[in-house]
C-alpha cells in the first residue's frame, strides 16, 4: 500500500457534503481554521448549507471526542486516515506580494502551502469546488483538485443524453409491435441481451419508411411495448422525445421521472399537463423550484409575505399553467377546473425550503430547475415521497446558476446516473426546442 496522501479541504467541500471527510479512504485530511470560521457563519438556519455546516461540526466533534488534534491528528474511523485542524499560516515570503488581500480563500491556500512545505516527500493537495481558487492555487504552484466523490464522469453524462436506442426492424416485427393485439414484442426480437428496465427505443421500418416508432422495455411484462401518441389536458407531444416524456409522466408504475433538455423543449409543460390529466388519482399537485436567480440575490431582499416573495421565482410555473389554460375556451369546464384546483389548493405552488420534514402521500410533485439542486438536496426531496406519490424533476444541466455545481455534479445528473435501470425510474432527454422558431434558433446558434 502506498504512502498516505494529505488533502486540505476548502469550506465549500464540507458545505456541499458534510460527510466528505469520510470519502478520502486511508488518506489524511487537514481542515484550516479558516474553514471552521466560515462554516460557523453558515450553521444557523434551515437551508441546506446550514444543514451541512452543522453536520460537519457535529461529526468533527464526535471524532475528536474531547481529544486535542495534536501534531498528527486523530483517526477518523476504521479503514480511514487521520484528520487535524491546522491554525492559519501566512504565505511563503516569495508569494506574500502575490496575494495581498486578507481573505478566507487566501488563508486556506496559504495554510495548504504550509502543510505541503512541512511534509516533504508526501503528496499534498488542496480540494476545493471553487474554480477561481483552483486557478490561484495552480498559479502559486500548489496541487489542487475538485471534490470528485459525487461527480458523474463526462462520458457517462454523454451516454445519458444518447440513451434512446435507434435501430431498423423487419416489417413483420414492426407490424407486430404497431398493430398486434397487445402492441408489444419480445425483446429477443430486437437484441441479444435483456434491456434495462424502461430502456427507450426508436425503431425504423426496414423498407425505409419515414415514420419512426417509439417503444419502451416494460420489465414487469418482460416485453418491449409501443409508446402511443397521447394527449394530456389539451397538450399533444410534437416530437418523439416529448412522446416518450409524456408516456413516462402518465405511467403510474414509474414513480420517479427526470426530464432534461434545453430551453423550450417542453419539460415543465409536459409534466404539468400530465399532472392535470391525472389529478383525480392524486390528493394534491405540488409545483416547486429552487429559489435561485442570476446575480445570486437572496429572497429576503424582496418585500412582502412568503407568497409575495416567492411569486417572481414561481412565475415560470404559472406561465406554463396559463399555456395549458389557453388550450381551452375561457369559461370552459377544463379552464374552470384549473381555477378551482388553485382555489381549493388541490394545485399549489410553493418553495422547496419547506419540504424537509414533510411526508408527501398521494401527490404529484413537480420540481422545476432541478439542475440547481445538489445530490443531497435531491435525496432529501425524494425521501419525502409517501405511498402513491409521483415525482417529476425537470431541468437543463447546462444552465446552472449555483456557483459550486456543474453538469457533472448537480443532483439532476446524479439521479439520472445512479437510478438508471430501476423499474420505478425513467429519464428522458429532450433535444428539440418547441417553444418557437426563434427560441430554437437562439438555442442552437447563440
Amino acid at each position: 500500500m502506498g504512502k498516505a496522501k494529505i488533502f486540505v479541504l476548502d469550506t465549500n467541500v464540507i458545505l456541499h457534503d458534510h460527510k466528505a471527510i469520510r470519502q478520502f479512504k486511508d488518506n489524511n485530511l487537514v481542515i484550516p481554521t479558516a474553514v471552521i470560521e466560515e462554516a460557523d457563519k453558515f450553521k444557523k438556519g434551515n437551508d441546506t448549507l446550514a444543514y451541512h455546516a452543522r453536520g460537519f461540526m457535529r461529526d468533527l466533534d464526535i471524532i475528536s471526542n474531547g481529544r486535542s488534534f495534536g501534531k498528527d491528528g486523530i483517526p477518523i474511523g476504521k479503514g480511514l486516515g487521520r484528520i487535524k485542524v491546522e491554525p492559519n499560516h501566512p504565505f511563503p515570503p516569495e508569494l506574500a506580494d502575490l496575494f495581498k488581500d486578507d481573505t478566507q480563500d487566501h488563508r486556506i491556500l496559504a495554510t495548504a502551502m504550509w502543510v505541503r512545505d512541512n511534509n516533504p516527500g508526501t503528496f499534498v493537495a488542496l480540494v476545493t469546488k471553487d474554480v477561481n481558487l483552483r486557478l490561484k492555487a495552480k498559479a502559486a504552484g500548489m496541487a489542487v483538485q475538485d471534490y470528485l466523490t459525487d461527480k458523474i464522469e463526462e462520458d457517462r453524462l454523454e451516454i445519458r443524453q444518447r440513451e434512446v436506442l435507434r435501430m431498423t426492424l423487419p416489417s413483420d416485427v414492426m407490424q407486430a409491435l404497431c398493430y398486434g393485439p397487445d402492441t408489444s414484442i419480445e425483446w429477443k426480437a430486437v437484441q441479444a441481451s435483456c434491456p434495462e428496465p424502461n430502456q427507450l427505443f426508436r425503431f425504423e421500418w426496414e423498407k425505409g419508411a419515414d415514420e419512426t416508432v417509439c417503444a419502451r422495455y416494460d420489465a414487469s411484462r418482460d416485453r418491449i411495448v409501443l409508446i402511443k401518441s397521447r394527449e394530456a389536458y389539451g397538450i399533444r407531444p410534437r416530437n418523439d422525445e416529448q412522446k416518450m416524456a409524456l408516456d413516462a409522466c402518465l405511467n403510474p408504475k414509474i414513480e420517479l421521472v427526470a426530464l432534461t433538455g434545453g430551453a423550450g423543449t417542453g419539460k415543465t409543460l409536459l409534466a404539468l399537463a400530465s399532472a392535470l390529466e391525472q389529478e383525480r388519482d392524486y390528493e394534491q399537485i405540488i409545483l416547486s423550484r429552487p429559489t435561485v436567480v442570476l446575480g445570486n440575490q437572496d429572497i429576503g431582499f424582496l418585500p412582502g409575505d412568503q407568497k409575495t416573495k416567492m411569486s417572481p421565482f414561481l412565475q415560470p410555473l404559472m406561465d406554463n399553467l396559463n399555456v395549458i389554460k389557453e388550450q381551452f375556451r375561457p369559461g370552459s369546464r377544463e379552464a374552470q377546473r384549473i381555477d378551482a384546483m388553485l382555489t381549493m389548493e388541490k394545485l399549489i405552488i410553493e418553495p422547496l425550503a419547506y419540504i424537509r420534514g414533510r411526508s408527501l402521500g398521494r401527490c404529484f410533485f413537480i420540481i422545476d430547475e432541478a439542475q440547481n439542486l445538489t445530490p443531497h438536496e435531491i435525496k432529501t426531496i425524494i425521501t419525502r415521497a409517501g405511498e402513491g406519490t409521483k415525482m417529476v424533476f425537470t431541468g437543463d444541466v447546462f444552465q446552472i446558476d449555483q456557483p459550486y455545481l456543474d453538469q457533472w455534479t448537480n443532483g439532476l445528473s446524479h439521479i439520472a446516473e445512479k437510478l438508471s435501470g430501476q423499474k420505478l425510474f425513467q429519464h428522458v432527454f429532450l433535444r428539440k426546442g418547441e417553444r418557437s422558431a426563434l427560441s430554437e434558433l437562439a438555442s442552437k446558434l447563440l
